[in-house]
């Protein structure tokens, strides 16, 4: 979506970096900016196409971005589209500018800035401004704000121009003639000799009444001509204005109305006079109706010539008049004869025709004079309203009689004739050449929307007169584009350049009603001429949204907000946090990190120009703890001339005619035309913006606002490398001391650290130097006041602190409580403070540890002189000795494989355990805090409260030994020093030290595997992390032994025995479930993990071991379904010793010289089927594999051992009858029976109520696609082993030799079958599956295909088979997603047409947002929601029963995608390109959920269309493994 409501702003030199987000992933995306490139000009209708850049490659585009490196400030804009969309969505970025002053140039940061505003024309001559501008420079200003400096209009407000272009000749002194020149050379000097900048005000979007060129030039503004829809707002204009006159000269007398507006009697009586005497006068809804006779005849005429024979469709339009005269309305003839049909020629007909028509036009009429009588309520109303406040209301002007000087309400529109009558006045609007010169005034609409024009078409605000009018200001009507008013756009871009050429800022006056793409205009203009110009406006839009659409396409760098929108001291510290900084202990952030939205940067004001005076409305008094409130906001702030000086009255920018006292540092406080330090609380401002500007330049960026009580604020900034603090306690005066009953008792405060100094304290104080007095020449202030205060004095001698005593929070937080005596109403006071002198040691010597991981913490680092040993060594020398099954006991590990070692996950008491006792338990957790800093979390709140989760992470791990141990007590050391830092501080460098033992861990890790995932993306390693996270030896192990002989075995002491044993990793099927225990490893499972997540990864030596593991637990010529620690293993699935061997020819082809494992020793714990476990002898893997083979085909056939409850207590006793055999013409492997279910999809019935208990739900019996897809990639690669042989080439040969020799009928099966010895060969077998796969298992579109055995089963056509010769016959036609898994393994299985056809129906069908659905959603068995816990009488859904019958699981996605794009390769480039951004589009979502995961895994399954279900794992080998296989083959 296009956001410009969204603020995202950054500084100068930041790079902008553009990324995909997981919608446009996969597809082709381009990114356009109007930022220019390098060596262009800004053009804001010039965009660019941005590079995209994938610097890990091709595989995903999680990596993938574009780049902006950001040198000129300013606001920009871009767009994104994908596919036949130009623009997609988009936005905008605030470049901020860069300030800078002084003598040395230097760089004033924007945070640093405290501004005074100074009204021009009180300013004087230009000669005498050094002397009035040194009031800011002696305050401590370091910008000064000038409203505008060109001449003045008749109204001699400060914002009504006369000339744009011309200086004020006020300021030349008689016999000079002072230019734009002289006032740029002043503003030079005050920058480089004062290091003040300087800013001033534009107005665009009026000028004066009476300015020159609006006569020569009334094109400009909006007059009767060019804007005839104002005709009837400027007679009722007149009207008004005539009525003043007559109230003026006691016309209405009689109706009860003078021209003094006294009482409601009085409002009554202008209510009267406008409707019985004004309205009905001018008649206004005439402008808005229709002539009906004319038109009536017309309507006639055309009747008579063309009658139609068609019934009216459209109804009957009006034609609004363009140039608004009265009846001036047209009916559109053509929908008048289409709705207004005679039923014959006839005249009488016609007649009746036309009468009909009469009467709508009447009802029309009387509807516009109805709308028009709305109208006039509302008119009535707002001058009434308007009547109330400038004579009536306490807080207005209280005007006095009405008079031409002062109308009843401000005129809307100009006059430049002679008054004359009402009926003399109306006939003008019809001569062009005086109507052009009645200009509408501009002004302000109460809650209208700001970016739409009142002025033009469509808007009813002058005619109902609710623009609150500035009668001295002609609207400007700029057009949409400068050839629309050539004139006017000339004459502002001039008025544009000649204030940037001076100034290094604008204030946009009036933002809100200044056209956005004039604004958007002129910027541009200026920036071309300064291009760190700095923007500040106020914007009255009602809505923040609306705001931030202008701060995002001006570029608007400050906006103005006011101290004096607060009711109460504590809305007024709430504005101090909310405008800047980051809270108190806050956490660090990435360098490269999200560009969230922000608020607008703030110029925060104790008061502005044109606003109330605050000792009007609160007191004198709160003069001082207001401005150290807003002086403490972490943004720019400032104030009003006249305020410090503790002027009692507002300085009115329209009518204050004096000047602004000098600066004199020996005046006395009586002198009214000077000022000094003495005067009023320029002595605490002074202190206060040298404050002010030290915290932002030393980086005080963190702020805590405590709400002491209900006057009482304080508010702290920290600078979070020094952990300084700044604390402010500022009493608050809303109401006068004098004459309000303040608390007379201040709460205690309690200061954590050592109090340094106090900055200042200060108060305002009465002195005896008389009563204010208004002068008449200066603008002076109240004598009677000024500010008592001492600054940098230590704690003992404050005047205001009574008591300061120490006291501890713990062993580790030292607390200084304050007892004040004299913090009265209208006090300050400010504390330096520091850390305790140790715990501020600390800290330093812990940021010396991190600098190791990032150079941001070298501020405020310190060497340690007793540095532990183990502190001495990188923490990454340390982790480089960990082995890969370390990290999984350093990151990871689930609740469950923690209590194998007698511990458990982290808990936090009320809240929850953490989901791993690794370091990834606590990343997660912290991820999602970090970003939001929100330091009020279960997480944060339990480090502040003790040590314990501190002391977990590291105790977990020092107890192990070698270099896991070591990490652990590297750990420990660093939290030694944690543990007696402040605890508010402990949060954000416990997270800097485990993200530093993170990110250390996560490089080590990715370093120990293949160049794949060393190289790849980020989703890549986050993917490859899945390794780690299901790789771990646990406290009992869980494979059963290798063979002695074997090399690099890893071993370890038994920790209860001391003796030897081996140590091998295992792969945990999924977490939580299936982590530990008997239950962890599961030989379908490893397998279709184990390529992904070791062989992918480069983790040969434990895919290795894995592989040697298995093969030693062969029986029946079976792999085990659950290993169960290969003693409680059940050999009840067909599937897994073909998963086995798929891994096995993975294993030879892809690793270096892997061939070699076939001549590798393997345990056999089973050498007979009758065997009890036990390791007689070491046949290699060849022969293991031999004999898995052979006994396929000699078949398989044996009853469970142990068979019964025992093994399975739902199971009827049929199904522990295992079958698997080859078929003798097919060469399938087959086997299974209705009540066992042999592959994946192994959900076994658990219900009594519903009758589902022992049935599985999906058997599979028969070849299922998948086995057959397995069994002949494992038979053609022992094919080809044997051609290998044969043609003496292979870099292997002597492996393969040595096989021959070893058995030299390892390529042929021999085997007793009835009483007869039978010889089949591999090529043999090969071939028969590849002649017979689809014959068998494709539905063909050809209704009359001969192959197919049931025809009136087929409900699909197009697709393969999920079997071949179940028992029961429907369940081979269901679409499932195995055949992918055939596709993949097995490809030359498939018709190249055939299978990507059938693998469309897949997408169309099954593919869901993560996973595959299980069954076709067109099956009446479908339901794709997962619930274990729900037992009703449901045979298909009861306890789960539909596991594997909708719900749509991860894994199977791997393959389908592997598939398309194997196949999309045989079409072709194009085809094969559009797959890959199809697979990218389709991983994007699965990049996402890994990357919010806070198990950072993959689930096993979701219900339909992606839904959480809570009944899966929430990480599963296989559906990390799968996906990572698909970036692996792209």
């Amino acid at each position: 979506q296009s956001q410009p409501h969204l603020i995202r702003q950054l500084l100068l030199s930041f790079e902008l970096q553009f990324r995909l987000g997981p919608t446009l992933q996969g597809k082709h995306v381009c990114v356009h900016t109007n930022y220019p490139a390098p060596g262009k000009h800004f053009d804001r209708h010039t965009f660019q196409a941005l590079d995209w850049h994938n610097p890990m490659g091709r595989e995903d585009d999680s990596d993938k971005f574009c780049t902006l490196d950001l040198q000129i400030a300013g606001s920009y804009q871009y767009y994104f589209g994908h596919g036949h969309e130009e623009k997609s969505g988009g936005g905008y970025i605030v470049v901020d500018p860069v300030l800078r002053a002084g003598s040395d140039n230097h760089h004033v940061h924007l945070d640093c800035i405290t501004i005074q505003t100074y009204l021009s024309k009180c300013l004087g001559h230009l000669d005498d401004w050094p002397a009035r501008l040194r009031v800011a420079k002696e305050s401590g200003y370091n910008m000064i704000h000038f409203t505008p400096l060109q001449t003045l209009g008749k109204s001699r407000s400060c914002y009504s121009l006369a000339d744009q272009l011309s200086l004020n000749p006020e300021f030349s002194p008689p016999g000079k003639n002072y230019t734009w020149t002289e006032v740029g050379e002043l503003v030079q000097k005050l920058k480089k000799e004062w290091n003040m900048i300087c800013i001033t005000d534009v107005v665009y979007n009026h000028t004066a009444a009476n300015s020159p060129w609006i006569k020569e030039h009334p094109e400009c503004g909006y007059n009767l001509v060019n804007s005839p829809h104002l005709r009837s707002a400027w007679v009722l204009d007149r009207a008004i204005w005539h009525m003043t006159c007559n109230m003026a000269d006691a016309k209405y007398a009689a109706m009860g109305l003078d021209a003094q507006v006294q009482n409601q009697g009085h409002l009554n009586a202008i209510r009267n006079v406008l409707w019985e005497q004004v309205f009905p006068k001018v008649k206004l809804w005439e402008f808005f109706q229709v002539k009906i006779e004319n038109t009536v005849e017309e309507f006639r005429t055309l009747l008579s010539f063309s009658l139609q024979n068609t019934e009216g469709k459209q109804g009957l339009k009006i034609i609004q008049d363009p140039k608004f005269r009265r009846f001036g309305n047209k009916v559109d003839m053509d929908s008048a004869l289409e709705t207004f049909v005679p039923h014959s020629r006839s005249p009488q007909a016609i007649l009746e025709a036309c009468n009909w028509l009469w009467g709508r036009l009447e009802e029309i009429n009387k509807e516009q004079y109805q709308q028009m009588l709305h109208h006039q309520e509302q008119a009535a109303n707002c001058i009434v309203g308007n009547v109330v406040y400038e004579r009536l209301a306490d807080h207005g002007p209280k005007l006095g009689p009405v008079t031409r000087k002062d109308p009843i309400v401000t005129r809307y529109f100009t006059f430049p004739f002679e008054e004359k009558s009402l009926e003399d006045d109306l006939p003008m609007m019809d001569q062009p050449d005086k109507a052009r010169h009645f200009l509408a005034h501009n002004g302000w609409v109460m809650g209208d929307d700001p970016l739409r024009n009142f002025a033009e078409p469509g808007s009813n605000v002058y005619i109902r007169r609710e623009l609150i009018c500035w009668g001295d200001s002609v609207k400007l009507r700029y057009g949409n584009k400068p050839e629309d008013c050539p004139y006017l756009w000339a004459h502002m871009q001039k008025y544009t350049e000649i204030t940037a050429k001076h100034f290094a800022g604008v204030r946009l006056d009036n933002c809100h009603s200044t056209p956005l793409h004039v604004a958007e205009y002129m910027l541009d203009v200026a920036r071309v001429l300064r291009p760190s110009l700095y923007v500040v406006a106020e914007l009255f839009t009602g809505s923040e949204d609306l705001d931030n659409v202008f701060v995002t396409k001006l570029g608007i760098t400050s906006l103005i907000r006011e101290a004096m929108s607060a009711g109460d001291s504590h809305e007024e510290g709430r504005l101090v946090y909310r405008y800047g900084g980051e809270p108190v202990g806050a956490f660090v952030q990435p360098s490269l990190r999200p560009l969230v939205p922000s608020i607008a940067h703030a110029m925060f004001l104790d008061v502005t120009h044109d606003n109330e005076c605050p000792i009007q409305l609160r007191s004198a008094y709160d003069s001082l703890p207001s401005s150290a409130i807003v002086s403490m906001a972490c943004c720019c702030s400032g104030s009003t001339r006249g305020y410090d000086e503790m002027v009692p009255h507002q300085i009115s920018v329209v009518k204050e005619e004096r000047f602004y006292p000098k600066w004199n540092p020996e005046a006395k406080a009586s002198s009214p035309g000077e000022v000094n330090l003495k005067t009023g609380i320029i002595a605490g401002k002074l202190a206060l913006n040298k404050m002010h500007q030290e915290l932002a330049s030393k980086g005080f960026n963190q702020v805590y606002v405590d709400q002491v009580d209900e006057d009482i604020v304080a508010v702290t900034r920290h600078c979070p490398s020094t952990h300084q603090s700044v604390v402010a306690v500022c009493r608050t005066a809303f109401h006068n001391p004098k004459h309000h009953q303040y608390r007379k008792e201040v709460p205690p405060m309690f200061i954590p650290g050592k109090i340094e100094e106090v900055i200042l304290e200060a108060r305002i104080i009465d002195r005896q130097a008389g009563t204010y007095k208004k002068c008449e020449k200066y603008i002076n202030g109240m004598p009677e006041y000024t500010v008592e205060i001492n600054e940098h004095i230590q704690l003992k001698d404050s005047g205001v602190v009574k008591h300061a005593g120490v006291t501890s929070k713990g062993s580790s937080e030292f607390v200084q409580e304050i007892i004040f005596k004299c913090l009265t109403p209208g006090s300050v006071i400010a504390f330096r403070v520091s850390l305790d002198p140790k715990a501020q040691e600390l800290v330093g010597v812990i940021r010396h540890h991190l600098i190791q991981f990032s150079p941001k913490y070298k501020p405020g680092s310190l060497l340690d002189q007793h540095t532990p040993t183990i502190l001495e060594t990188p923490l990454a020398e340390i982790m480089s000795k960990l082995t890969l099954g370390d990290m999984n006991m350093l990151l990871f590990r689930c609740d469950s494989e923690e209590q194998e070692d007698g511990g458990g996950c982290y808990n936090i008491p009320s809240w929850t355990s953490f989901k791993y006792g690794g370091l990834q338990g606590l990343l997660s957790v912290m991820a999602d805090i970090r970003p939001k800093n929100d330091l009020g979390h279960p997480v944060c709140d339990n480090l502040r409260q003790g040590d314990w989760m501190i002391d977990y992470v590291s105790n977990r791990l020092v107890c192990h030994s070698g270099a896991l141990g070591e990490v652990g007590k590297w750990l420990k050391a660093m939290f030694q020093y944690l543990k007696h830092i402040p605890r508010y501080l402990i949060p954000c460098y416990f997270d800097a030290i485990l993200v530093g033992a993170y990110t250390t861990a996560l490089d080590t890790t990715f370093n120990k595997m293949s160049s794949f995932v060393q190289n790849g993306s980020t989703f890549v390693k986050l993917l490859a992390l899945g390794s780690v996270q299901m790789g771990g030896v646990g406290s009992f192990p869980a494979l059963p032994p290798l063979s002695l002989e074997l090399p690099d075995v890893p071993y370890r002491l038994n920790k209860d025995t001391g003796k030897k044993e081996q140590c091998c990793v295992s792969l945990a099927a999924g977490l939580p479930h299936f982590s530990s225990g008997i239950f962890r490893c599961w030989g379908r499972d490893t397998f279709i993990a184990l390529r992904g997540l070791m062989l992918v990864t480069g983790r040969h030596l434990e895919a290795r071991n894995i592989i040697l593991a298995f093969a030693g637990t062969l029986r029946h010529g079976l792999i085990p379904n659950l290993l169960g620690e290969g003693i409680c293993a059940r050999y009840n699935c067909r599937d897994a010793v073909w998963w086995w061997l798929q891994c096995i020819q993975e294993y030879c082809t892809s690793v270096p010289e892997g061939i070699a494992i076939l001549r590798c020793p393997v345990v056999r714990m089973y050498p007979r089927d009758d065997s009890e476990p036990q390791a007689p002898g070491t046949p290699p893997l060849c022969d293991v594999i031999h004999e898995a083979m052979t006994r396929h085909m000699q078949g398989i056939d044996f009853r469970e051992r142990n068979a019964g409850p025992k093994i399975d207590m739902h199971m009827k006793d049929e199904g522990f009858n295992v079958v698997a055999k080859v078929h003798r013409d097919t060469g399938f492997v087959y086997g299974g029976n209705r009540f066992n279910c042999g592959t994946w999809m192994d959900k076994m019935g658990e219900s009594d109520k519903a009758r589902n208990k022992g049935m599985p739900a999906t058997p599979r019996d028969g070849s299922a696609v998948e086995i057959v897809g397995l069994s002949k990639s494992a038979v053609r690669w022992l094919v080809d082993l044997h051609k290998k042989v044969l043609a003496y080439t292979h870099i292997d040969i002597d492996i393969i030799v040595s096989l021959i020799r070893h058995n030299e009928t390892f390529f042929i099966l021999l085997f007793s079958l009835a009483g007869k010895e039978v010889k089949v060969s591999y090529e043999e077998w090969n071939h028969k599956i590849l002649a017979n796969f689809e014959k068998n298992f494709y539905v063909s579109h050809d209704e009359k295909d001969p192959n197919e055995k049931h025809p009136d089963l087929v409900h699909k056509r197009g697709i393969y088979k999920d079997s071949h010769g179940a028992s029961s016959p429907w369940c081979d036609y269901q679409l499932r997603p195995n055949f992918c898994i055939a596709m993949v393994v097995a490809p030359e299985l498939f018709t190249v047409e055939r299978a990507w056809k059938a693998l469309g129906m897949a997408e169309k069908k099954l593919l869901g947002p993560l996973g595959m659905k299980t069954l076709d959603p067109d099956d009446m068995v479908y339901c794709g929601v997962y619930d274990n816990a729900l037992d009703n009488d449901n045979y298909n859904v009861a306890r789960g029963f539909n596991y594997h019958q909708g719900p749509e699981w991860l894994w199977p996605i791997g393959y389908f995608l592997r598939a398309k794009l194997y196949f999309a390769k045989k079409f072709g480039k194009e085809t094969y390109e559009q797959t890959v951004y199809l697979v990218k589009s389709i991983l994007s979502q699965h990049y996402v959920h890994l990357e919010r995961s806070s198990w950072k895994g993959l689930p096993e399954l979701t219900n339909e269309n992606g839904q959480y279900c809570p009944f899966s794992c929430e990480s599963q080998a296989w559906s990390i493994s799968t996906v990572l296989e698909v970036l692996h083959d792209i």
